[in-house]
């Protein structure tokens, strides 16, 4: 479904600030694989979502979604292929729209844009459905502005608009980080389901190794660009956030606590 192969991205070449970000990264996601990634900052993590969502080009190597080498294809096509929730939420909806019309806009994700007859009665009921099986009461409020929800509905609302056609790739770029502990569950929660009943390929980036253990059937974790370390679905099963931590402190030579590798 999702191939990278020996992805290469360096930042300011030729100065003093020069940095890779991602080193010949390759990776291949099958169909229904929900892959965690994990790893300090400036891992790359980031950089390889952006790589695969193509909010930027890498200097080398061949991604691939579906069969369709989508390398040099720019963010706005490449939506008809890929879901994405970011890490703020305030990113992934149009505060000034209704609930009805964001919803309305990610359904027409990857075609011509503009509301017109998407907001059909038959349009508001699918809605209403979607809307309702997420427990929040949003359903109720369709024609309420999305600046007014809490960053909560906000970012559980983006889940939906992200998964609303069944993309080829779902991208989850570290979406409960901004969340208290409480809403940060509710959303968790939500990915889970979400992501299951679609049958979602997705890549899930995360400082919470907890979440990245308790999530998706494989696990990668990342350090200056590349990955230092994979886990299928039957080692991730018995790893714990210690195992990770010791992992980490093999690549770096150090002990580390778990506040080390979430900083």
């Amino acid at each position: 479904m999702l191939h990278i192969e020996s992805v290469s991205r360096t930042f300011f070449p030729g100065t003093v600030n020069e940095r890779r970000a991602l080193d010949r990264v390759s990776l291949v996601l099958n169909e229904g694989d929900f892959v965690t990634v994990i790893g300090s900052n400036g891992a790359g993590k980031s950089t390889l979502l952006n790589a695969v969502a193509g909010r930027l080009f890498p200097d080398q190597g061949v991604i691939t979604i579906g069969g369709t080498d989508v390398t040099r294809i720019p963010e706005y096509k490449r939506a008809k292929f890929v879901g994405r929730v970011f890490q703020d939420p305030l990113a992934g909806t149009a505060p000034n729209l209704t609930i009805e019309e964001n919803l309305s806009l990610a359904l027409r994700r990857g075609g011509s844009r503009g509301l017109g007859l998407s907001l059909s009665n038959r349009r508001r009921e699918l809605f209403t459905e979607q809307l309702a099986s997420l427990e929040l009461g949003l359903e109720n409020r369709l024609k309420a502005k999305v600046g007014l929800l809490s960053g909560g509905q906000r970012q559980a609302l983006s889940l939906l608009m992200a998964g609303f056609t069944e993309p080829q790739i779902m991208l989850l770029d570290e979406h409960t980080a901004a969340l208290d502990p409480q809403r940060a569950e509710l959303v968790t929660g939500l990915t889970e389901r979400i992501v299951a009943e679609g049958g979602l390929t997705t890549l899930m980036v995360t400082h919470n190794m907890e979440q990245a253990l308790r999530l998706g059937n494989r696990l990668i974790m990342m350090h200056e660009g590349r990955i230092i370390y994979e886990a299928d679905q039957d080692r991730k099963s018995g790893l714990t956030v210690k195992d990770l931590l010791g992992e980490f402190a093999n690549v770096k030579g150090a002990t580390l606590s778990d506040k080390t590798l979430l900083s």
